[in-house]
């Protein structure tokens, strides 16, 4: 797919990964919807400098934990781009928790959050792309939901079922719409994290160095750009996982 005149919804674009995605997107000439459900000033700040790039970019507010939210978004998009491409799903939480120690209200908010609102984003964005006849639908997972990681058990299960329901979704959306997924690694460590702690996670990969945002936006537009690929799961990890 050429992005050149595409509509693409990257959610929690307005910071992070998420905002890596959407300005990669815009940079190949893609309009941009800017979700965020918080963030008003920086989703200001990412459309300004998306639309630098030429492209259309707008604001979209959603709590997506709120499947009414989710409708209304979509909604909006319809009456503000009149069509939809791309999907990526890269809004998350990311919660460190005792696995005997996590509640209810923590497992329903990380899992709503990184899995039930994807899978009804992916709803809504697949209804609108079989209509059209083709479209991309992104998933950002973890390599954490390819490995199990005890002190980020919700966390770890939310990722192993987006990788599933990318699978799940690819074979029920083919041929129409195509269904992939990224696994990034140490690409965008906590803020919270020193610089020793950031050398060792680096030592932690076979390339002993950190990622970037960028090196997970690359991969997003090679599976954009790439009409033979369905059902995978990409890792992008500098080869931490040849190190476990």
């Amino acid at each position: 797919m050429d992005l050149r005149g595409r509509v693409a919804l990257v959610t929690g674009s307005a910071r992070r990964l998420g905002r890596a995605i959407a300005r990669a997107l815009a940079a190949a000439g893609a309009d941009v919807a800017v979700h965020h459900n918080r963030s008003p000033e920086a989703a200001a700040e990412a459309i300004a400098e998306f639309r630098s790039f030429g492209v259309r970019a707008e604001e979209f507010q959603a709590d997506l934990t709120d499947s009414t939210e989710i409708d209304r978004l979509f909604v909006a998009l319809d009456e503000t781009f009149g069509r939809l491409d791309v999907l990526v799903n890269s809004a998350a939480l990311f919660e460190r928790k005792p696995v005997l120690e996590i509640t209810t209200d923590d497992w329903d908010r990380v899992l709503n959050v990184n899995l039930r609102a994807p899978f009804f984003c992916s709803q809504q964005a697949a209804s609108r792309m079989q209509d059209s006849g083709m479209g991309k639908i992104i998933n950002i997972a973890d390599v954490g939901g390819l490995q199990p990681w005890p002190g980020y058990a919700h966390h770890s299960i939310s990722k192993a079922g987006l990788v599933m329901m990318t699978r799940v979704l690819a074979r029920a959306l083919a041929p129409q719409v195509q269904v992939n997924a990224i696994a990034p690694g140490p690409v965008l460590p906590p803020e919270e994290l020193t610089a020793e702690e950031r050398q060792r996670l680096a030592e932690m990969t076979a390339l002993k160095r950190l990622g970037t945002p960028n090196d997970v936006a690359k991969a997003v537009l090679f599976l954009i750009e790439s009409d033979y690929i369905t059902g995978e799961t990409v890792v992008v990890d500098g080869g931490k996982m040849l190190m476990a």
